[in-house]
């Protein structure tokens, strides 16, 4: 990778961000990072490789930085420290970007959008995918650590339905990544800070808006998902994420959320409004690239009656029931597919195993 870089001869005396940002693209990897007193490093499956490039100084990142965005976004990040925005340039790309401070200068995380949308078969996603983005009404969730594809899955959920219903489709995000075009759908797509003030005031207002279909970026907080829950209690199908690695703690991370006395309310309002949850992991291919493992719950009488009666501890065991006729699938029956597939590593499993013990016994079971 070094000599490509240097054959190149794209950014040999003066650092340029456009030519780094550039060979994200090229290398085909998922991150830029700009650190002081590193040499600009990329991420490639998973794992961070420096640029054969000069190690970079303060003044040199703080030029990058600030030669990407306007005054304005850069009085709110010397006020702040911290900077979220998204971009696209011309025969490059679109990137989600972040600023922050170090005890050294500024640092920057570039992260690549693809800028046509992928269609979730060109991901191999299962075709439950396509029956749940039917329904009229209720919460759908995917969620998992950074980087493991929720805006790409969801990016592409809405895209199918872009291309397949005539819907009003209202997404706030932090910032925007995937930028839709409009095909038999209407897109809004919202900017939190630069069009609206916050995720739970876009989502006050989105009632007003004739939505069929609302999107939230993040569900960080109790005021978030409260109105996330009305929304989908209210005819609307709402699409959300959290940072949580399983299909039981993402139900257990929302209740837990809200105050004690609040509690009940909310594991009602879920019950009757949860459709699905996804929590996705992207793993290492053997050889190069990475596959995504989805751990599906979707609800059913049993499930809804068990989040309601503060039981969510058997709701793993309910997963793993009739799989063939509910669709639901666990982490671990996925990575054994892939381990018999000869897909990925035993070590890669287990390290991203939510369930490690589960996975060893399955593993010597084989």
């Amino acid at each position: 990778m070094s000599e490509e870089v240097t054959a190149s001869e794209g950014v040999n005396k003066r650092l340029d961000i456009k030519k780094l940002l550039k060979s994200v693209l090229a290398f085909k990897s998922s991150d830029l990072h700009l650190v002081v007193g590193s040499e600009p490093q990329i991420r490639i499956d998973k794992e961070l490789r420096a640029l054969n490039l000069p190690v970079l100084s303060a003044n040199d990142v703080e030029e990058m930085a600030y030669s990407l965005i306007e005054d304005k976004q850069k009085k709110d990040f010397e006020e702040h420290n911290e900077l979220d925005f998204s971009f696209e340039l011309k025969d490059i790309g679109r990137f989600r970007a972040n600023y922050y401070r170090t005890i050294h200068g500024i640092g920057c995380a570039f992260r690549m959008i693809p800028i046509d949308v992928p269609t979730l078969d060109e991901y191999g996603n299962p075709p439950i995918f396509k029956e749940l983005i039917k329904r009229e009404k209720g919460l759908i969730l995917v969620t998992g650590p950074t980087g493991s594809g929720k805006s790409t899955t969801l990016a592409s959920m809405l895209h199918e339905i872009n291309m397949t219903e005539r819907r009003h489709i209202i997404t706030i995000e932090d910032p925007v990544e995937f930028v839709h075009k409009n095909i038999k759908s209407l897109f809004s797509q919202r900017d939190v800070g630069s069009n609206t003030a916050s995720f739970a005031a876009a989502l006050k207002y989105s009632l007003r808006q004739d939505p069929d279909i609302i999107l939230i970026g993040e569900m960080r907080d109790a005021e978030t998902i409260g109105a996330a829950l009305t929304a989908a209690e209210t005819g609307h199908l709402v699409f959300g994420t959290l940072h949580t690695n399983s299909a039981p703690g993402t139900i257990n991370r929302i209740i837990d959320v809200f105050a004690g006395e609040e509690q009940a309310q909310i594991r009602a309002q879920l019950a009757s409004s949860l459709v699905a949850v996804i929590s996705q992991t992207l793993i290492p291919r053997i050889g190069s690239g990475k596959v995504a493992t989805q751990e599906i719950l979707i609800t059913n009488p049993a499930i809804q009656n068990q989040i309601r009666e503060d039981k969510v501890h058997q709701i793993y065991s309910q997963m793993q029931l009739n799989q063939q006729e509910t669709f639901m699938t666990t982490q671990a029956q996925q990575l054994i597919e892939l381990l018999q597939k000869n897909v990925i590593s035993k070590e890669n499993a287990i390290k991203n195993s939510n369930r490690p013990e589960e996975l060893l016994k399955m593993i010597e079971g084989l």
